[in-house]
């Protein structure tokens, strides 16, 4: 058995994805069960300042529906550079791989949309933009909906990462003012919660697109479709989704919002840290739009 910086046994891999995998593992100094995300970063620098992103920004947070990162470290072992995460055991499955499954029944899109705002709220509240929220970094677990891997996450205002016309996130979840080069802002996190909510009450995207080019001229220029008619959909449901997929990042519902209204909406509790401050970051457009941005990203 493998042992991590003489600290976490790691017992059992319990999931792999692009060029990590998760493992089942044991905190011999704490005696508890943790999860310990590994990445192989010889000779990447990217994947390390990646790893280094998520655990910076994530241990930063302490909120009900961010999945806690306790340790970060690193590791040589065979000649090859490994960093890792160890971070908090989860049980329950990736929003992802549920929606395989089919539609969720839209009480539960609701209340899972609304404990995804609240920890984005705790987040944005921290200036911290996620810029990756989608269904893949979404867990489901029995005390509510977690939200994973701050890997790409960025400080509110900071210049948004492109670098040869890739934008880095996922093509479906892209908010379209990161196709015109604005800074980072916490509206962005929300137009992805409003591909979400759709995504999760009907099992398909907002637009008929079939390529990652056809999804993103999509972002800039087309109307989502509107939520189908559901017995007893509330109407709040339906405004929250078109509130959060509004092209203008000031109209969007800032997640502390979302968060409310939709647990009122379905009769659930979150849990949104106290405001306090200056209103969220809202930078002007960039006079320079980068129309190139339409082709290419990066998960």
């Amino acid at each position: 058995m493998r042992t991590l910086g003489g600290r976490y046994r790691l017992d059992e891999e319990i999931g792999v994805g692009g060029m990590a995998r998760v493992w089942r593992a044991y905190d011999h100094v704490l005696d508890r069960e943790v999860a310990v995300k590994l990445l192989v970063t010889a000779g990447d620098s990217s994947a390390f300042e990646r790893a280094r992103n998520e655990a910076r920004h994530a241990a930063r947070l302490a909120h009900p529906n961010v999945a806690a990162v306790y340790d970060f470290g690193t590791s040589q072992r065979g000649g090859r550079g490994t960093a890792y995460l160890v971070m908090e055991l989860l049980d329950g499955p990736l929003l992802s791989d549920r929606l395989r499954r089919g539609p969720l029944d839209w009480h539960f899109a609701a209340r899972v949309a609304a404990e995804v705002s609240a920890g984005l709220a705790a987040a944005h509240g921290h200036d911290i933009v996620h810029r990756d929220v989608k269904p893949g970094n979404i867990a489901l677990t029995p005390t509510g909906a977690k939200l994973l891997d701050f890997g790409i996450a960025a400080g509110a205002g900071e210049a948004d990462r492109i670098v040869g016309h890739t934008i880095v996130g996922t093509a479906a979840y892209i908010a379209p003012e990161r196709l015109q080069g604005r800074p980072v802002m916490p509206a962005t996190d929300m137009y992805s919660v409003g591909v979400l909510l759709y995504q999760m009450i009907t099992g398909e995207l907002p637009w008929p697109s079939n390529t990652d080019e056809e999804l993103l001229n999509s972002h800039r220029l087309a109307t989502p479709a509107p939520l189908p008619r559901i017995d007893g959909l509330a109407d709040e449901v339906g405004d929250i989704y078109a509130g959060c997929l509004d092209k203008r990042p000031s109209e969007r519902p800032t997640a502390v919002a979302a968060a409310l209204l939709l647990a009122a909406t379905v009769d659930a509790q979150v849990y949104l840290p106290p405001i306090s401050g200056p209103p969220q970051h809202r930078a002007p457009l960039a006079e320079d739009p980068l129309d190139a941005v339409t082709s290419a990203y990066a998960s």
